[in-house]
């Protein structure tokens, strides 16, 4: 694994440290491109990985933190809030956040963004999310995710 600067990366450790965490960044030698890949890359179980990912709510760039063991239910979460969700095109993804998708980290954006946390992320004591970079990750805690984004605890599926 490589260590490399970025100014992507570089910015989520600012905003990190900002919160008092200094989590030690892993670069992998190759994108890592699913949260399989990465639960595999760092031996650790798929559930562990905290999927950033960028949608629009009634047109409005908005992140989802989701754990890596399942899928976002578009038109059940969009009931649960009231509201119309699309995909974020990888234009609307990058302006929202200055990252790429396959490395938009939870924070490190040009300005905030409306976050919505997995509570599934709870269920592990450490958890994985992108570092701003598609070959990057960094350990955090449910916790911490939902207090560096400001963000709000959220289903993203139906209890089964």
């Amino acid at each position: 694994m490589e260590r490399t600067e970025h100014p992507a990366v570089t910015r989520v450790l600012n905003d990190l440290a900002e919160h008092g965490l200094r989590p030690e960044v892993v670069w992998f030698s190759d994108a890592v491109t699913t949260a399989q890949s990465a639960a595999d890359a760092l031996g650790v179980q798929v559930g562990q990985i905290a999927n950033s990912l960028v949608f629009t709510f009634d047109a409005e760039p908005v992140l989802l933190l989701t754990s890596g063991a399942h899928r976002v239910d578009t038109q059940w979460l969009g009931q649960q809030l009231g509201t119309t969700i699309g995909r974020a095109s990888k234009e609307v993804v990058r302006e929202a956040t200055g990252q790429v998708i396959g490395g938009v980290a939870p924070v490190g954006h040009p300005q905030q963004v409306v976050t919505y946390v997995d509570p599934a992320l709870a269920e592990y004591q450490e958890v994985w999310a992108a570092a701003g970079h598609p070959k990057t990750v960094f350990p955090t805690t449910y916790d911490q995710l939902l207090t560096v984004t400001g963000g709000t605890p959220q289903p993203v599926r139906p209890p089964h």
